[in-house]
């Protein structure tokens, strides 16, 4: 079965969860960025600066995320439309 790394974003303390923002998903604090899209930015191949000038967050913050995310991933298994495309279980 595949496996996707996720990211325990409980301990940062950039990071908060409000059911009302966002859908309950990890935002930067005081704003409604999800930092998913910023891992997921750089996962894709953007750099740092890119990140900072499309999103208008300050470098010191995505730098910090993205050192946060590198330490705490989690891999999780994952079954469905991945598994009906990869031909595994």
């Amino acid at each position: 079965m595949a496996a996707k790394e996720r990211i325990d974003w409980s301990e940062c303390p950039l990071v908060e969860v409000k059911p009302r923002v966002q859908s309950g998903a990890p935002v930067l604090r005081g704003t409604r960025m999800p930092v998913e899209a910023i891992v997921d930015n750089f996962d894709y191949g953007m750099s740092v600066a890119e990140i900072v000038e499309q999103f208008e967050i300050p470098p010191d913050r995505v730098e910090a995320i993205l050192s946060y995310a590198k330490g705490h991933r989690v891999a999780h298994r994952i079954s469905g439309p991945l598994s009906a495309i990869t031909g595994r279980r």
